[in-house]
């Protein structure tokens, strides 16, 4: 499946969406965004929300671009050119409570400052990320499956970066 070179990958809150990226744009030589980095514009003085218009546009740029990997939470109207123009979904469906646990343990690491985040780890995004976990769950997913019908012959659904594997290497 080396002939793939537009990937979106798609998940909740700590499903691994970003490690996997970096590893396979490590691997397959291929850039990757956030689409977390979509939505806001980053600023040394404090980030800026984009309107809905300014993140289609920047990923419309991003899509019709010769390759890459997007990844994040998103799948409102403004992220549809990239499901459309991607090779693959990757639909990460990590298991809730191993998500529960990551953003757990990823508080923690951020507070310790062992790892690094594009906000300020509060207590108060630390209880917005299992409300975010939730709405996935019972939202966030349902949504996709139900309004990118369209997509689905070039989704790959794994709970783990293990089952993946297996899909993306084999013969």
């Amino acid at each position: 499946m080396r002939d793939i070179k537009k990937i979106h990958i798609i998940g909740s809150v700590a499903s691994g969406k970003t490690t996997l990226a970096r590893k396979l744009s490590n691997e397959w030589e291929l850039p990757y965004y956030e689409l977390d980095n979509v939505v806001w514009e980053r600023h040394q003085t404090g980030d800026i929300r984009r309107t809905e218009e300014e993140r289609a546009e920047y990923l419309k740029q991003v899509a019709c671009s010769e390759g890459w990997i997007v990844e994040g939470v998103h799948n409102e109207w403004w992220v549809e050119d990239s499901f459309r123009h991607a090779d693959v979904i990757i639909f990460l469906d990590t298991n809730y409570s191993v998500r529960t646990y990551r953003i757990i343990k990823r508080f923690i690491l951020q507070k310790l400052r062992l790892e690094k985040a594009h906000y300020t780890p509060t207590f108060r995004i630390f209880l917005k990320m299992f409300k975010w976990n939730k709405y996935f769950e019972e939202n966030g997913k349902p949504h996709f499956f139900q309004e990118y019908q369209e997509f689905q012959d070039k989704v790959i659904k794994v709970n783990t970066v293990r089952e993946l594997r297996d899909h993306l290497y084999s013969p």
